[in-house]
């Protein structure tokens, strides 16, 4: 298994001087100078069912490893891996929708399958208030979770925002941005970043000062469960484009939604997938059920530019083991012969199918991951 180190560098700008305080993270994912794989997962929900299930009997403590465990040679094989954080990790007592607060172990779980960064920047980011959003913070902060989007106070996100990432000698810019948070305020001192046009030209001026190689925008926006794109996103991303930005990745419909893109003979420009769709959830309805992973190749020469992009559909399977049910999230492309070491009631393994066969046909004109396989 390969470990992983990058570091984690904040920006300063104090007494009208720009300046860096770096912190290294983890171990090496390897030394590919110059080239850098990134993956992004959807809504990392937290359902009751989904605390039941990773309840461990006749004890106070949860497990979610098991959750990921198909995923783990996936996603340790990427550089730089990245998901929505929907929850707070407010402590007990702990609780689904509306108003979400997961067990640490679920922190604990995505370290343990290969996530380094989380973006929160979401509608459920106050669901506990001020004391859900500060103590988010410091888990994930004393775990050695990078966390970008909400933030204890102004001076905490002028120190650490935007978020600068360098891995292989490239150095990336990550901004993140929600519509809402369900009508709740941040407390005083506390924010939230909104999507606020003359906020974001400032923050990207800003970054603009370290001359970073690449510049990714996380949104959480759209209507929930419409499988298109909608009007005011598309404008968005025109804005976020003229602005500088590079790449877009969308959540919040919790349905996948279109990736595009513009190919030059200089490679892939302004590319935006509007919605992963859900990563981990309870929501069981057709196109509800799973989401993609997006994986994206950078390569730096005299400038970072785009070599690949792919997806993994990725499945929410729901056991029965013993007398309770479990999650676990199941790439879509396995092969038939590991289907079948999975088990899957008839009406299962025709919600997996549907599941697979919607996304392919979703994301015709986008590249299928194809090089994993589960029991790699």
């Amino acid at each position: 298994m390969k470990s992983h180190r990058f570091i984690l560098f904040f920006l300063l700008l104090a007494a009208g001087e720009t300046g860096f305080a770096g912190n290294e993270v983890g171990g090496d994912r390897g030394t590919r100078k110059n080239s850098l794989r990134i993956v992004f997962a959807g809504d990392v929900m937290g359902h009751d069912s989904q605390i039941n299930a990773a309840h461990i009997d006749s004890s106070d403590s949860y497990d979610y490893r098991t959750c990921f465990s198909y995923l783990k040679p996936y996603l340790q094989q990427a550089d730089i891996a990245v998901a929505n954080l929907e929850v707070t990790l407010a402590g007990p007592p702990y609780k689904g929708y509306p108003r979400f607060s997961s067990p640490d172990a679920l922190l604990d779980g995505l370290m343990n399958a290969g996530f380094n960064v989380l973006v929160n920047a979401n509608n459920h980011a106050l669901d506990r208030g001020s004391e859900g959003l500060e103590r988010t913070q410091e888990v994930t902060g004393r775990k050695g979770m990078i966390l970008t989007g909400s933030f204890i106070s102004s001076g905490h996100r002028e120190q650490t925002y935007p978020l600068i990432l360098e891995k292989n000698d490239i150095m990336l810019a990550m901004l993140n941005y929600t519509y809402g948070t369900n009508g709740l305020q941040a407390d005083t001192p506390n924010i939230v970043n909104y999507i606020d046009t003359l906020m974001i030209q400032r923050d990207i001026e800003k970054v603009k000062l370290v001359e970073p190689d690449f510049v990714i925008a996380s949104v959480h926006w759209g209507k929930e469960y419409q499988r298109q794109e909608d009007t005011l996103q598309r404008k968005l991303a025109g804005f976020l484009f003229r602005q500088g930005v590079d790449v877009i990745i969308g959540s919040h419909p919790h349905v996948i939604q279109p990736v595009e893109y513009k190919q030059t003979d200089t490679g892939f420009h302004q590319l935006v997938v509007y919605s992963l769709g859900n990563f981990i959830s309870n929501q069981r309805d057709r196109y509800r059920d799973g989401g993609i992973i997006f994986g994206l190749e950078l390569e730096k020469t005299d400038r970072t530019r785009i070599t690949g992009f792919d997806y993994l559909p990725v499945w929410v399977h729901k056991p029965l083991q013993g007398d309770k049910r479990k999650f676990q999230l199941i790439p879509a492309n396995i092969s038939e012969d590991e289907i079948g070491g999975i088990e899957f009631t008839e009406t299962e393994l025709s919600g997996f199918r549907q599941f697979y066969e919607d996304t392919r046909d979703h994301l015709k004109d986008v590249p299928e991951n194809r090089f994993y396989r589960a029991n790699e």
